[in-house]
């Protein structure tokens, strides 16, 4: 397996990525990024498809903008889902895409024209993984790892799972699915990173559930 060290891959991400029902302002997400920055957390994925609202994605290229000054801040990477055009406009680290648009990944690079940034891939199992390695990703998310709030009752891989699929990738890869602060340590075998959502999202102090992850 290709661990961490490799400079396109991050130790802690922190996905910002509303729940249904509970959007957060601007200022909200923010304040959370920048308390979860100060807590260890090295990389952002921006997804928030649905922030622009009437007003459209001038408001998400505005909170990106906004992302990019305080990643910069903390020497932290920015990753944009699927928006080419917004990680190109904001100088985002890179794109990440779902599995369903891995084909996708070639002209994506093509049109970015910029070799610093990289392009990532959802995935979900080891055929999953060797599929988006063979279109270029350059790492992949691996999940889900436990049960997610967002999917609840849905099937995990479960630790042996991810361990074995992790064990076998070609490409580097980002734990994520239901890690929190109480079950990051059975991920104590894997040198690559993990990725979390509602635990830092939802936290009344982010920084210290971050400090908890790292």
């Amino acid at each position: 397996m290709i661990l961490a060290q490799s400079p396109h891959i991050a130790q802690l991400v922190f996905i910002v990525t509303a729940q249904a029902g509970k959007p957060l302002t601007a200022q909200e997400w923010l304040t959370k990024v920048r308390s979860a920055l100060q807590g260890g957390v090295d990389a952002i994925l921006l997804r928030l498809p649905d922030f622009g609202g009437e007003q459209g994605r001038g408001r998400l290229l505005a909170l990106a903008a906004e992302l990019r000054v305080l990643t910069a801040q903390f020497d932290a990477k920015l990753w944009i889902h699927s928006d080419a055009e917004i990680a190109f406009a904001v100088g985002a680290d890179g794109v990440h895409v779902r599995f369903a648009d891995v084909s996708e990944i070639s002209p994506m690079r093509a049109w970015l024209r910029d070799e610093k940034m990289t392009i990532s891939a959802s995935c979900h199992s080891l055929a999953e993984l060797e599929i988006a390695a063979a279109y270029g990703a350059d790492f992949a998310f691996l999940s889900p790892v436990f049960a997610t709030e967002s999917h609840p009752g849905a099937p995990c891989l479960g630790v042996e799972a991810f361990k074995t699929i992790a064990d076998a990738a070609s490409l580097p890869i980002i734990a994520l699915g239901g890690v929190t602060e109480t079950n990051v340590d059975q991920l104590n075998f894997f040198s690559g990173g993990v990725a979390v959502v509602s635990c830092l999202r939802d936290a009344d102090d982010p920084e210290k559930i971050a400090q908890c992850l790292t």
